[in-house]
């Protein structure tokens, strides 16, 4: 399994209101939470910060994804007593079960890509910490080599928009997705398209996450992480 993941803050603001981690399944393989704070700037960073930690916490315990995620509405709604919200997604890929679970409080799809076939999972959902009885749209996929899903904050969704240049994600996933073997690759190529979409200028907080599975050439089990920060 290959994951990456890229983000880039809302033109003129110095700092992202998204939020995005990793963190290691105690029964066996790794979830990426993202979660996408209401608004942008410094506030919208606190609001989808607390939501990612409460997330990370109950997931590195063992607790399952739809729990955690309702967990983290819970925690968001008492603490900000209902008055913000937050678009968060998690996917996992869960060795226990072989699945890679996709839970989505978002307006935004995620895309699985398996071939050059694209299930685009676009099922209504609200984000977390406003509504009560808040729960995530979840979809299982069994483990497979050869199978890709990107997920992403709606700085993704609205690239382009305000230049009439709109993105087709699941159109040029495929295409996209053939030029690379690395997830981080793919990442990096997506985030660039929205980038470029809105003329070097994002329209709002933009994060990329691609997780793939592929057949390991190697003998040894070596696991690898890097991360590049700007500072």
């Amino acid at each position: 399994m290959d994951v990456g993941a890229a983000k880039v803050a809302k033109y003129a603001t110095s700092e992202s209101g998204d939020t995005l981690e990793f963190v290691e399944r105690p029964m066996g393989g790794l979830s990426v939470v993202l979660a996408d704070g209401q608004r942008s700037g410094r506030n919208a960073k606190l609001i989808s910060n607390i939501v990612v930690r409460k997330a990370l916490s109950l997931l590195a315990e063992g607790v399952r994804d739809g729990a955690a995620a309702r967990a983290a509405h819970d925690y968001l709604r008492t603490h900000r007593s209902g008055s913000v919200s937050a678009e968060l997604v998690i996917v996992s890929a869960d060795l226990n079960t072989q699945t890679l679970v996709i839970s989505r409080n978002t307006h935004c799809p995620a895309l699985v890509l398996y071939g050059n076939q694209v299930d685009i999972i676009n099922e209504p959902s609200i984000p977390v910490g406003v509504y009560p009885d808040t729960k995530p749209v979840i979809r299982e996929i069994p483990l497979k080599a050869g199978l890709c899903v990107a997920a992403f904050s709606d700085g993704m969704c609205v690239a382009g928009e305000r230049s009439g240049g709109a993105l087709d994600l699941a159109a040029i996933l495929p295409e996209y997705a053939a030029r690379t073997n690395s997830a981080q690759e793919l990442a990096d190529i997506l985030l660039a398209a929205a980038i470029d979409a809105d003329h070097g200028r994002p329209t709002d907080d933009t994060s990329v996450m691609v997780i793939t599975v592929r057949e390991s050439l190697q003998d040894i089990d070596i696991r690898r992480m890097s991360v590049t920060f700007p500072i």
